[in-house]
């Protein structure tokens, strides 16, 4: 399983590169605070939901802590995506949040 670290994607971020962020967190903790574009699909929801992703796109799995996103990595991993866990997840978050 791929991993980046929330530094990274915050670098990223603000160098104005486009990355493609799934939180699988719950409604209730994505609306008391997330990175700004994401896509919100609730871990529950991604075997449903994976037909909206793109297999020739990279996507960063975003959790609170990273083992939901760890579990969600896994998954689409075994479905063929180009997916990195970031590590640590909001918890390890220091950039903008809305």
């Amino acid at each position: 399983m791929k991993e980046t670290l929330a530094k990274e994607v915050q670098q990223t971020i603000e160098r104005g590169q486009a990355l493609n962020l799934i939180d699988v967190r719950e409604l209730d903790e994505v609306e008391s605070g997330h990175i700004p574009g994401i896509i919100h699909i609730p871990l529950g929801l991604l075997e449903f939901r994976m037909h909206e992703l793109n297999k020739n796109e990279p996507y960063v799995i975003v959790c609170r802590s990273g083992g939901r996103s760890g579990n969600a990595t896994r998954f689409l991993e075994s479905q063929g995506f180009d997916v990195s866990n970031m590590v640590g997840g909001m918890l390890a978050w220091e950039g903008e949040v809305k």
